[in-house]
């Protein structure tokens, strides 16, 4: 992984360590029902966002490289891998 997506994918990582801990104490001090449901909310775009950091390098570097080195069709395969498992979100 290229040095500034693992940068920004533990960045992001750390902040939602923070986030569930934060739900962990919702849920324990019994807060309002829709609070704990937007912080939920808030952690699950915030993994959304990590998966986003490590396709767009896995693309960018990966799968390049791949397709340099006349593996278009791992590439493709694995293209469409990402593709379906997005699809079942």
């Amino acid at each position: 992984m290229e040095a500034l997506a693992k940068k920004k994918a533990l960045r992001r990582l750390q902040i939602i360590k923070g986030q569930l801990a934060g739900l962990e104490k919702m849920i324990h001090r019994d807060t309002y029902c829709i609070d704990v449901i937007t912080q939920s909310s808030a952690i699950r775009e915030a993994l959304s966002g990590v998966e986003h950091v490590l396709l767009e390098n896995h693309l960018s570097t990966h799968v390049v490289m791949q397709m340099r080195s006349g593996k278009d069709k791992k590439a493709v395969t694995e293209i469409l891998k990402v593709y379906r498992i997005s699809k079942k979100k």
